[in-house]
């Protein structure tokens, strides 16, 4: 089943479009990576797919529910506020610049939105949480503070929090961008470990080994458009058009 779809996407800045008449969606289970260069409109198509930004026209669904599509005069028209609340609940975010509340401890950080936002029973999600923090290899951090952490772990809290909230799919933007290489690899590990427990995920990336090595499909984007998608292996090995090969000669370093 289809837990993301978004058909014909158009976003513009004032008279700069970047998002041209893109179309994808993301079944259940699935690891789509989406690469391209600098600008290419990736953090932009997702930050339109989490409502961070306004479409100009196009549709977006979640599982059964759509968010937004055109009305007459083909103008996105998104739900009432209200219903866009119940949407969001489906999926989790995970920023590159991590995003923590400073003044909150780890543990308070992931436990905060599922009693706060959701009302779920607190006793209930600090177990809940205290597994999740042993599964990002966090467990005797749940009462530092993000200043006491390193990058990666920083990343590891704001994954944690992530799935706090228990999404159906989560989005990561860049997850290693702010990271030096050697805290990248345990971030990217526990990137990895969620794809082999099957859980839905778009991740924007510049870390093209670690695409082929998780994806189901990989989606290169340039100037706003879809140039290439299919399996990892193809886009990434074998690609069929010309812009994905100069991108992918101009990526090895």
């Amino acid at each position: 089943m289809n837990i993301l779809t978004m058909k014909n996407i158009e976003k513009s800045f004032g008279d700069l479009q970047v998002i041209k008449n893109v179309s994808l969606s993301v079944d259940n289970g699935e690891v789509v990576s989406i690469i391209g260069p600098s600008g290419s409109g990736k953090s932009t198509l997702l930050r339109c797919a989490t409502f961070l930004e306004t479409i100009d026209s196009g549709l977006i669904k979640y599982e059964d529910k759509i968010a937004v599509q055109n009305d007459e005069n083909g103008v996105a028209r998104y739900v009432p506020q209200k219903e866009l609340k119940n949407i969001k609940r489906v999926f989790g975010l995970v920023f590159q610049q991590f995003n923590l509340f400073p003044h909150f401890s780890v543990i308070k950080n992931v436990t905060d939105a599922p009693i706060s936002v959701q009302k779920r029973n607190k006793d209930e999600v600090k177990e809940e949480a205290m597994g999740i923090l042993k599964k990002m290899g966090l467990e005797d951090k749940a009462d530092a503070y993000p200043y006491q952490l390193s990058g990666g772990q920083q990343q590891r809290v704001a994954i944690a929090r992530a799935l706090a909230m228990n999404p159906d799919i989560l989005f990561f933007d860049e997850p290693t961008s702010a990271l030096d290489p050697e805290l990248t690899g345990e971030v990217l590990k526990v990137i990895r470990q969620l794809a082999d427990e099957k859980m839905t995920m778009v991740v924007v990336t510049h870390e093209m080994p670690f695409a082929r090595a998780v994806s189901d499909r990989v989606i290169f984007i340039d100037g706003g458009v879809i140039v290439e998608e299919g399996d990892p292996e193809i886009v990434l090995g074998n690609p069929t058009k010309e812009r994905t090969k100069q991108f992918l000669k101009n990526y090895q370093r």
